[in-house]
C-alpha cells in the first residue's frame, strides 16, 4: 500500500501532531506500506494532516484533482483542529467543506468527533484514533522540598491553553508556601513566581514531568491534548478543566474542575487519585491506524 502524507516530522520539542507523524514513518513501513511526499504513480491514500496549501503540503484541492484521475485513490484526513481550540473563526467551515471529499476522517478524540458532528460532518466513514505514549521505564524520583509540587506543560502559548488559571496558580503559591507551580514550555512571559523550563521532550520530558506530585490543564476546548497522555503515562494525577475538551475524556470526569477555586480546594486537599485510563504505546496506535487504512480497501 503506498500512501502519500502530506507532511514530514519536525525533530524537537513540537506538538502531539508531529508525534503522531513521526510514528508514522517509523512504524507503517513494517506493514509494508511505502510512504511518499509526492503526486506519484499509484498512490492507494493521500493522508491529510493539514488540508492547508503551503510550501510543505500538497492541500485537498491537489488531492481532489488527484483522485478525480485516479478514483480508486482515497483521502483520509486527521482532525485535531476547530475554530473553540483558538478562538477564530474560519478553520471549521473549512473543514466542514473538506469532509464532503473524504473517504475517512480520523478524529483525535470522541470529543473532536461529536463536536464536527453536530455541525453535519459529511463524511460517513469515521474512526477515532487516540495519540500513542513513549514507552520508559519507571521513574519514582521527585522533588524532594515538602511541599505539593505542581506542574503542566505545553508546546503553545495560545491564551486558551489556560493562561487565565496558570496566572492565577502563579500568584497563588506566592502565598501558599506548600505549594511550587511549574511550567514546561512556550508562554507568555507572565509568571513571577513559577519555576519556567523550556520546551523539551521524550525522554528529558519524561524525566522531569515524573518529578511533580499533581498536574493541572487549563486548556479549553482542546480536540486531542498529547500533555494530558503525556501526564498520565508518568502516572501523575492530572486534573483538567471542565471545558477541556478532550482533555476531559481523557483524564476522566473523577479528576475535573470549574474553575479556580474547587481547583484550590482540590490542592488544599493534599491528596491526589491517580486517574483510570487505558493508554497504548506508539507502535500499537500505528497498528490500528494500519487497520482502519486497510479496512474496506479488498
Amino acid at each position: 500500500m503506498k500512501i502519500l502524507i502530506n507532511r514530514k516530522p519536525v525533530n524537537g520539542p513540537w506538538g502531539g501532531g508531529n508525534l503522531f507523524l513521526k510514528s508514522m514513518y517509523d512504524y507503517l513501513p513494517e506493514y509494508g506500506c511505502t510512504l511518499t511526499n509526492n503526486l506519484e504513480e499509484n498512490i492507494d491514500i493521500i493522508f491529510l494532516m493539514n488540508p492547508r496549501a503551503d510550501e510543505k503540503n500538497i492541500s485537498i484541492n491537489e488531492a481532489i484533482n488527484y483522485k478525480f484521475k485516479n478514483p480508486n485513490t482515497a483521502i483520509v484526513q486527521r482532525i485535531n483542529d476547530c475554530d473553540a481550540r483558538k478562538n477564530t473563526n474560519d478553520v471549521d467551515k473549512m473543514l466542514l467543506e473538506c469532509s464532503k471529499y473524504l473517504d475517512k476522517t480520523i478524529f483525535v478524540s470522541n470529543w473532536m468527533q461529536d463536536y464536527f458532528l453536530e455541525k453535519e460532518w459529511a463524511c460517513k466513514n469515521n474512526h477515532i484514533l487516540i495519540n500513542g505514549v513513549s514507552e520508559f521505564e519507571n521513574f519514582s524520583h521527585k522533588i524532594e522540598n515538602n511541599k505539593i509540587n505542581i506542574v503542566t506543560h505545553h508546546w503553545s502559548n495560545n491564551y486558551l491553553k489556560g493562561f487565565d488559571i496558570y496566572d492565577k496558580l502563579d500568584r497563588w503559591v506566592s502565598e501558599n508556601n506548600d505549594f511550587t507551580f511549574t511550567y514546561i514550555g512556550r508562554h507568555r512571559n507572565s509568571f513571577k513566581n513559577t519555576k519556567l523550563i523550556e520546551p523539551i521532550h521524550g525522554i528529558e520530558l519524561i524525566r522531569e514531568l515524573s518529578k511533580y506530585d499533581v498536574y493541572v490543564s487549563a486548556s479549553r476546548h482542546d480536540p486531542g491534548p498529547n500533555h494530558i497522555l503525556e501526564s498520565l503515562n508518568c502516572n501523575i494525577p492530572t486534573y483538567v478543566h471542565s471545558d477541556g475538551g478532550g482533555a476531559v475524556e481523557f483524564a476522566g470526569s473523577s479528576h475535573v474542575y470549574e474553575d479556580f477555586e474547587i481547583l484550590k480546594s482540590i490542592l488544599l486537599k493534599k491528596s491526589f487519585v491517580k486517574n483510570k485510563n487505558i493508554l497504548y504505546n506508539w507502535k500499537t496506535m500505528i497498528e490500528k491506524l494500519y487497520i482502519i487504512l486497510l479496512k474496506n480497501r479488498g
